[in-house]
């Protein structure tokens, strides 16, 4: 790249860490979304309180207080826990799996309001109408209810997923070598923020510009089945 004064290989390495940061964090977030939207729509009350409680707390607060909170917070706690069994040697949280698991923690309440909207979307007569056929569980979860949830969830998905992916930047402040804290360095010694900065934007902009394409495929896909099971 010109003009990055030899740190284009650590802009590159710090932008592997920002998509890795940014997939184990959507894997996170999905598999809560899901355990979350179906507790919030479970007939157990505890379930529906927990799940309540979950959305509102983490949707009201800035994801970088959380951030801070979850990272310090944390970390203070395992050390607590490890001085309490007798382990006397200080533990530092691994920045990055400390990033993945805040931000999976985060987006895991966005993606629970989207799968829960998405469920109650599809027709329940549908369902109710494979069972009268015979169909099996997975057969009418497989050929009924996820094709159109899908279908449904889609584009709060595809935001859900867009904001995390930008979300990632927050690594940053807890010292992780993303490609923000990269630039970051770069930029201090070359006193060339802008330089840094703008490479950095570009390199979030084809991220988002390739997912935007993914999901719009995505769409067409499963709309596309929802009409040949009609």
């Amino acid at each position: 790249m010109l003009g990055l004064h030899g740190y284009e290989a650590s802009l590159v390495s710090g932008a592997w860490v920002t998509l890795q940061v940014a997939l184990w964090s959507l894997l996170i977030s999905v598999i809560l979304g899901i355990l979350t939207a179906l507790a919030k729509l479970s007939k157990t009350l505890p379930l529906r309180v927990i799940g309540t409680l979950y959305t509102t707390v983490i949707r009201g607060i800035p994801d970088l207080v959380l951030m801070l909170l979850i990272f310090y917070g944390g970390q203070m706690l395992v050390n607590v826990v490890a001085e309490s069994v007798g382990y006397e040697e200080y533990i530092d949280v691994n920045p990055f799996i400390a990033g993945v698991l805040t931000i999976g923690f985060i987006f895991g309440a966005y993606m629970a309001e989207t799968f829960r909207g998405a469920i109650m979307a599809v027709d329940q007569g549908q369902l109710e109408a494979g069972k009268a056929y015979g169909m099996s569980s997975w057969m009418i979860f497989r050929r009924i209810l996820f094709p159109q949830m899908m279908r449904h969830a889609l584009p709060g998905f595809g935001n859900n997923w867009l904001v995390l992916l930008k979300t990632t930047a927050l690594v940053a402040i807890i010292g992780l070598e993303d490609m923000v804290r990269k630039a970051q360095l770069a930029s201090g010694s070359t006193q060339e923020p802008f330089t840094f900065y703008f490479a950095v934007c570009l390199i979030f902009l084809l991220y988002t510009t390739v997912s935007i394409l993914l999901l719009n495929w995505a769409e067409r896909h499963f709309s596309a089945s929802v009409r040949r099971e009609a």
